[in-house]
């Protein structure tokens, strides 16, 4: 079977499968986070995906670049153009006979959901454990103070603490990079 990225583009379409399964969420994660709307997104991802199966032919791996270097060459085009035409482009997708991308309201705000869980996990990691721990259980879990304190083993007023110090570290952070 079929085991490296290099292996899946040159397995045909069903390995191709697999390599669309390896990289789908990175792929869909580098467009969420320049265009900021999942269905744009996931049009985006689709294009991205149709280009490198009809070019998976092609792959050569020039100067040892991966498979995956290759892809995301492959996203940051579609990207530009999509920007250029002020339009997502299709015409990879088109050349397939794909239909049009249609994506249900629970599935739009099921990929905003994973999105902003993955932005909530990249902010905290900036923090120190415990303060990231707190804010984590207050804030994502949405605990209240008196349940923390007794999980932790520390005092109510102390679970406070770390959920404001983390807030407050968070807050400069986004602050400084606007």
């Amino acid at each position: 079977m079929a085991t490296t990225d290099e292996q899946l583009l040159r397995g045909g379409p069903e390995a191709f499968g697999a390599f669309y399964a390896r990289h789908e969420r990175a792929v869909f994660r580098f467009f969420y986070r320049r265009v900021l709307d999942a269905e744009t997104a996931a049009d985006l991802s689709a294009e991205c995906f149709a280009a490198a199966l009809l070019g998976a032919e092609g792959y050569r791996g020039e100067g040892g670049a991966p498979p995956v270097a290759w892809l995301f060459g492959i996203a940051r085009n579609v990207l530009r153009r999509s920007a250029e035409q002020r339009r997502v482009e299709s015409r990879a997708r088109a050349r397939l006979g794909m239909p049009p991308l249609v994506l249900e309201d629970e599935t739009l705000a099921a990929l905003d959901r994973i999105h902003a869980g993955q932005l909530m996990e990249h902010a905290l990691s900036y923090l120190p454990p415990d303060q990231a721990e707190a804010v984590r259980a207050r804030i994502v879990d949405e605990r209240e103070y008196d349940d923390i304190a007794r999980e932790l083993r520390t005092s109510e007023a102390v679970v406070r603490k770390r959920v404001s110090r983390g807030l407050g570290a968070l807050r400069r952070r986004v602050e400084d990079r606007a």
